[in-house]
């Protein structure tokens, strides 16, 4: 699919928004394009020259579709031009730490003040509040600091935590300042008022963990309960997981990597069919596989599948997929590689787009689909400053805002919204909870024996406990006539169904958008399958480490370790790179896909309650990873190198990498040239950084970088990493200690807990406890925090509220049409 800027677009469901982006980071630019994507008219402030965003390689996929326009903010002319564009536009995006905000006038108070309609999203790296609101606000500060890059740490094979390059906190934060714009206006519409919304890094990083909140959990309350693993292979590389046979990692005879996914005991067995390892397990010493004693039997049997799939090509592989559907696997796959994928071409994700200045640009098409197509067609990226005229001659032909209502104070933006939930595990089902901590009532309909991910984790419902927060549980058996009809009549009640099976299986359980629909045609619905409703991989389950492979994801994060392996060690240590490339839970492609299942179920509210219809509304886990990675996949001829990791998994560069201090690890972030000054001046008692003359100009810098480096590896050697951040940060210079402990250990413990990133809830089967805090905050609605629910817990008094009497509710508990957990 090409389109170019003569090619005709459908306005689109978010057409009659204006959008002010003055964001100069990415997770702005994320939010804006996503807005963009769906028609609104966004309008890029960029600053004389250009904003930084263009230096990042995938520039021209990320804004995509906005009007750009050229004003100095700190200018008194174009900051008066800047207050006239807040005047006329629905929803403004900043970037800017809050005290920068607030020298600019941008606080929520002023701004309700001048802009009473105005929804501002403000996206930070900590949040308006806490100890660290004024830390610099690099997504590698973040992920240092809470403990992300000591969970990667086996991306390398050397000691010590590892750079994380997918930048899972920045889209974290985009998404979650979506639905924070979105749920507001949607309350303005009943209002009349816009308000503040704020988004985090911190906050948006710790959506992405499915299930391991509650593990750390269990594992701090009772310690003697099980025993840890926090990683995939011990420190000699052996595996200790069972799941490392269920999800291999192997490369075939041409040294091509594959991700393997056969985690029922069904595909199990026909994996090791396949493999001609069915036999082998008859041996006592095999008792128990997959949970095998000791690190010895572990190896030879790991070794032993990585023989058999290594023994065959890839093209060999390939046959057996398609001859036997029990068994599958993703080929890793660059970032550019990954727009060939079979399913994404099927679906029409991948789009070329003739951008001004540089030609024909690759890359991926919306996140959201509506029957078949990108809700519109991808625009080209402006020139900067290329709209000045248009929105100044605009400007002057506006009138005033008109004034807004008397706005209700403190409540859920999306009060008095139904959803009904059907799906398993997380990446759809999470976009629920989100919305249900904005107020939305979340019906979740599960099988009689419960969502599978509810026993994922080998303690009581801590597998489930986070996805299925806020929600009511109702057990119906949907193959049965009498479970079909009370679903149908939750659905008359309903203001959105989300379905997250695969291929048809909607259609064939009778609970598709073309059956509901004439049921309740008011409903906003929305498929969320792994892959796609039709193509060559729809019916194919979805796996956060299948998708990470497929998108690039793993390639991102695990550098050069889909490279053909030389030897044996090499086979080895790369598949325990990808490992903690693609499947370690703290960060990966199903946390992605739930935040952008929230941001779509949201703009079909939207469009709604506009009159806009959106029929066969899609999105895919495979393309909203591809949207979180834009400026990594987006290509064009003469497209810059984008940077990677070391070959240690230090970082980027110099200035922007881990460095061991005197006890620990410090992870300093000063890239920018605008950076330099303030660090050498913070520096200067320990290295004369400002006389150097290999590092006077930001090109001497890079030419010089392994200097610089060094530079800095002796003067970071000399004190603690506690010390440095102390001493550092006051200075407005981005360093921090290297946290050495799980993510979701350390938002839940006090520290975290008490800067506002989780908050208590009280639970059935955890009572009082910590949970991840509500995504966004508002300046003047409320959001609530609620804790997961049992099996059933609500099938009773939700059907009596359907009105069913208790004797019939009792009869369909006998015949096993419905259970209850009263």
């Amino acid at each position: 699919m090409t389109t170019g800027p003569d090619q005709a677009t459908s306005p689109g469901p978010l057409a009659d928004l204006v959008v002010v982006d003055l964001s100069t980071t990415l997770p702005g630019a994320q939010a804006s394009q996503f807005l963009a994507d769906c028609g609104a008219d966004v309008i890029m402030v960029e600053p004389p020259g250009g904003s930084d965003l263009r230096d990042l390689a995938g520039w021209p996929g990320l804004l995509r579709g906005k009007r750009s326009v050229t004003l100095d903010v700190h200018a008194d002319d174009d900051l008066a031009t800047l207050r006239a564009l807040l005047s006329s536009a629905d929803v403004l995006i900043t970037t800017m730490r809050p005290n920068s905000a607030a020298r600019l006038g941008l606080t929520p108070q002023t701004l309700a003040e001048k802009y009473p309609r105005l929804v501002w999203a403000s996206i930070t790296g900590w949040g308006s509040t806490g100890p660290w609101k004024d830390y610099k606000g690099w997504e590698g500060l973040v992920m240092a600091k809470t403990g992300v890059m000591f969970e990667k740490r086996q991306l390398t094979t050397r000691p010590g935590p590892a750079f994380v390059s997918t930048p899972y906190a920045s889209f974290g934060a985009s998404q979650a300042a979506v639905h924070g714009i979105l749920a507001a206006l949607i309350e303005r519409m009943s209002s009349g008022c816009g308000q503040a919304v704020e988004s985090n890094l911190v906050t948006g990083m710790g959506s992405m963990d499915p299930y391991n909140w509650f593990y750390e959990m269990v594992l701090e309350r009772y310690p003697d309960a099980f025993s840890p693993m926090d990683v995939a292979y011990d420190d000699e590389g052996r595996p200790q997981a069972y799941l490392i046979y269920a999800l291999l990692i192997a490369a075939t005879a041409d040294g091509r990597w594959m991700q393997f996914a056969q985690t029922a005991p069904r595909l199990m067995q026909a994996w090791l069919t396949e493999l001609d390892l069915v036999g082998e397990l008859a041996d006592p010493k095999w008792a128990g596989f997959p949970m095998l004693p000791t690190a010895e039997l572990r190896t030879e049997f790991w070794e032993m599948m990585l023989e058999r799939v290594g023994a065959r090509s890839f093209e060999e592989w390939q046959q057996v997929f398609e001859t036997n559907h029990d068994i599958s696997a993703e080929a890793f796959r660059t970032p550019d590689e990954a727009l060939d994928h079979p399913q994404v071409v099927a679906d029409g994700r991948v789009v070329t787009v003739d951008n001004p200045g540089i030609g024909p640009v690759r890359q991926p098409s919306t996140l959201i689909h509506a029957d078949g197509k990108p809700l519109v067609p991808p625009r080209p990226a402006p020139l900067p400053g290329q709209h000045d005229d248009e929105v100044r001659a605009a400007l002057a032909a506006l009138a005033s805002a008109a004034a807004a209502a008397d706005p209700e104070r403190e409540e859920l933006p999306l009060r008095g919204v139904t959803i009904l939930e059907f799906g398993t595990m997380f990446a759809g089902p999470y976009g629920a909870t989100l919305l249900g901590d904005l107020g939305a009532r979340v019906i979740k309909i599960e099988p009689i024996e419960g969502d599978n991910i509810r026993n994922l984790v080998a303690f009581p419902e801590a597998g489930g406990a986070k996805v299925l927060q806020g929600k009511e549980s109702v057990a119906v058996d949907l193959s049965k006539p009498a479970g079909l009809e009370l679903v149908y009549e939750l659905v008359k009640r309903s203001d959105i169904v989300l379905q997250c099976f695969r291929g048809a299986a909607a259609e064939r359980a009778q609970i598709d958008e073309a059956t509901l629909k004439t049921i309740n045609p008011d409903i906003v619905y929305l498929s969320t399958p792994g892959y796609g409703i039709t193509g060559p991989y729809a019916s194919r389950p979805a796996y956060a480490p299948s998708i990470g492979a497929a998108t690039g994801l793993s390639a991102i994060d695990g550098r050069d370790a889909i490279n053909p392996p030389g030897d044996g060690d090499a086979l080895r240590a790369g598949a325990r790179t990808l490992h903690a490339a693609g499947a370690v839970p703290a960060v990966q492609s199903d946390g992605i896909a739930a935040l952008g299942v929230a941001s779509a179920m949201l703009v079909g509210l939207y469009a709604k309650r506009q009159g806009v219809e959106l029929s066969n509304m899609v999105t895919t886990m495979l393309g909203t990873v591809h949207q979180a990675l834009i400026s990594y996949n987006t290509s064009y001829e003469g497209r810059p190198e984008i940077a990677t990791a070391d070959a240690q998994f230090f970082g980027l560069g110099a200035l922007y990498r881990m460095y061991r201090a005197g006890a620990g690890w410090v992870f300093l972030a000063a890239p920018l040239p605008s950076e330099w000054e303030a660090l050498a001046k913070a520096l200067s008692p320990y290295a004369d950084l400002a006389a150097d003359a290999r590092f006077a100009t930001p090109e001497a810098r890079s030419e010089n970088d392994a200097a610089l480096a060094e530079v800095l590896t002796h003067v970071f050697a000399t004190k603690g990493q506690q010390q440095w951040e102390d001493e550092l940060t006051p200075l407005d210079v981005g360093c921090v200690a290297v946290l050495e402990r799980n993510s979701e250990s350390a938002l839940q413990s006090d520290p975290f807990f008490e800067a506002g990133y989780s908050v208590e809830a009280v639970s059935p089967i955890f009572e009082e406890h910590r949970r991840l805090a509500p995504l966004t905050r508002f300046s003047r609605s409320r959001t609530k925090a609620d804790a997961g629910c049992t099996i059933g817990r609500h099938t009773r008094p939700v059907l009596r509220e359907i009105g069913l009497a208790a004797e019939r509710i009792d009869e369909l508990l006998e015949l096993g049409v419905i259970a209850c957990d009263d």
